[in-house]
């Protein structure tokens, strides 16, 4: 059975007693404090992380269609200039031979 990192119970056990009888039983509940604080601390900064990186990404995506917006804009207002234009009467052939 994998529990965790491809460690298996027999192996986690190992290093567990290796703790207790490298650090003592008296250092193990700091020791575990400690890593729980600095785990909380890593959680912490890696969810502010994705908390920037997702309002980063959510700006530029406004941006992006705030800018798409102003160019479609941009783009109906001269077609309906050029539209609104009354448009040349192509010369006929009668006026072609007058001039």
């Amino acid at each position: 059975m994998v529990l965790l990192f491809g460690i298996s119970g027999g192996e986690v056990i190992i290093v567990l007693l290796f703790i207790l009888i490298f650090f003592g039983a008296d250092k193990i509940p700091g020791f575990a404090r400690t890593m729980g604080r600095t785990m909380r601390q890593i959680k912490d900064a890696t969810s502010d992380i994705q908390r920037d990186i997702q309002n980063s990404a959510r700006d530029v995506k406004d941006q992006f269609q705030e800018q798409s917006s102003d160019f479609q804009n941009s783009v109906n207002r001269a077609k309906d200039q050029f539209e609104d234009k009354p448009q040349p009467k192509p010369e006929s052939d009668k006026d072609k031979k007058k001039s």
